[in-house]
């Protein structure tokens, strides 16, 4: 696999203590490293088949198996984890509201179809390229998109707090006196140390029921055939459910792409390595959408870039995509454990509440470090009304009542979270609005052409001339 080396930066100079190479740490650090962050992106990735009834050992193993199967089609050079996407909830619970075994195919069946849709946009950016579609991607609207996707996460990570504080805040303050007072590898594995250290505050307190682990077995199989989408083709099949499952749910996938644009520009800000010129987004999105079809046709959630995990990027610093493949080992080896899975289901919420509280606020940080290290001006009225349209938008309509815009087509209820609504009024206004850096608008041939026309998210983009 090849190096993130090989990726070209964002214009910054690396950080003096970033790692771009774990196997300089040698083996053992490199372990603990993955199993760091396979702790982080536990908490969110159990929650949603918990939300929807799917299995939660099928969906570890195909975490880790779709987290390789997008390394592999991204060339080895993302240091991102494939999780669980929330933003298909809302799809399991209109086809089967309660959970139901005998409708949960279904719902899987309208999620491996929306999957395709990352194939058919993956190839449309193969065919034009980035330049041509990433100009409508600037810093001044990828910026606060990725500032939103921590802070729309924000008020779940209170919730968890919230059910007890102390040991939230016993989490919070491990991650925070290891990462700032820590030395040596304890500084760079805060977030281990901070489940760790909670969950043991949380036994010792009596909110943890460790009843269902004495009862699960040590070796299992993380599938069964009834809980595939393969099982629903028989004497039973029931065609209009399968195209009603279908209709309803491919719309969340343009909601789930924007979003994936989003991460990997957080990835990248974060890495100072620019995943959207190489290996691409035609790859990541390739990566995704098979990663979210294989999982659903065996019955797990669909899977997503995880912003978790890039927060534990952007805290230790440590940005080799190795440490995150061995996350993905892991994953998978413990999803033939029931006894493993029950451990992590019984993680208390407010230990999962004070690691994400961190994370969360990592993510949005990101963000804004993006907008600042491409000197966006916000003396121009145009990056101020495009940044404040995203913030609120998004911010405001997913702490709405419905969580989201809800509307009708052709009798099929559509609902656009509010990233994806801000995410699209950003990129029309920046479209619309006049005052944009040249190479951003016009000239898209010729742009094409050019092999060396830096990409929007590249600092180089901001020594172009402003047009007033």
């Amino acid at each position: 696999m090849s190096d993130t080396k090989t990726v070209p930066t964002m214009g910054a100079d690396d950080a003096p203590d970033a790692v771009y190479d774990a196997r300089t740490l040698g083996v053992p650090k490199m372990t603990i490293f993955g199993i760091q962050h396979m702790f982080a992106m536990f908490g969110a990735t159990i929650l949603v088949p918990t939300l929807t009834g799917l299995s939660v050992s099928a969906t570890l193993l195909f975490a880790g198996l779709g987290t390789l199967l997008f390394h592999f089609l991204a060339k080895g050079k993302v240091p991102a984890f494939l999780g669980s996407s929330f933003a298909f909830i809302a799809g399991y619970a209109a086809i089967a509201p309660n959970g139901e075994a005998a409708l949960l195919p279904y719902a899987c069946l309208g999620v491996a179809c929306a999957g395709l849709l990352y194939l058919i946009v993956s190839a449309l950016f193969k065919v034009f390229g980035p330049q041509r579609i990433m100009r409508f991607f600037p810093p001044v609207v990828t910026g606060p998109i990725v500032i939103c996707i921590g802070l729309i996460l924000a008020p779940s990570a209170i919730a968890n707090c919230e059910t007890n504080w102390p040991v939230a805040l016993v989490a919070i303050a491990i991650i925070v006196i290891s990462n700032i007072w820590g030395r040596g590898m304890i500084r760079i594995i805060p977030i281990l140390l901070g489940v760790i250290g909670s969950y043991v505050a949380a036994a010792f307190a009596g909110v943890v029921d460790f009843a269902p682990v004495a009862d699960a077995a040590w070796i299992g199989l993380p599938v069964l055939w009834d809980n595939t989408v393969f099982a629903l083709f028989g004497p039973n099949f029931d065609a209009g459910l399968a195209i009603t499952a279908i209709i309803t749910i491919m719309p969340l996938a343009f909601a789930t792409i924007i979003e994936h644009i989003g991460d990997m520009s957080a990835i990248s800000s974060t890495c100072n390595r620019n995943f959207i010129a190489e290996p691409g987004l035609h790859r990541t999105l390739l990566g995704d959408g098979l990663a979210t079809i294989v999982a659903s046709l065996f019955g797990a959630p669909a899977n997503t870039t995880y912003g978790e995990n890039t927060g534990v990027l952007a805290l230790t610093r440590v940005f080799d995509p190795r440490v995150v493949r061995i996350a993905a080992c892991f994953a998978i080896l413990f999803s033939f454990c029931p006894k493993f899975a029950a451990v992590i289901s019984c993680m208390p919420a407010c230990v999962i509440g004070g690691v994400s509280l961190v994370l969360y606020g990592m993510i949005s940080a990101v963000g804004i470090r993006n907008l600042v290290e491409n000197h966006v001006d916000f003396m121009m009225s145009r990056n101020v009304l495009i940044t404040a349209l995203i913030l609120v938008l998004s911010l405001g309509i997913a702490s709405s009542a419905a969580g989201a815009i809800v509307f009708e087509v052709g009798g099929v209820t559509v609902a656009l979270s509010g990233l994806a609504v801000g995410s699209v009024v950003g990129i029309l206004l920046n479209i619309i609005l006049p005052g944009k850096e040249e190479g951003w608008d016009g000239g898209l041939a010729a742009e094409a052409e050019a092999d060396d026309v830096p990409l929007p998210l590249e600092a180089e983009v901001t020594s172009l001339p402003i047009a007033d």
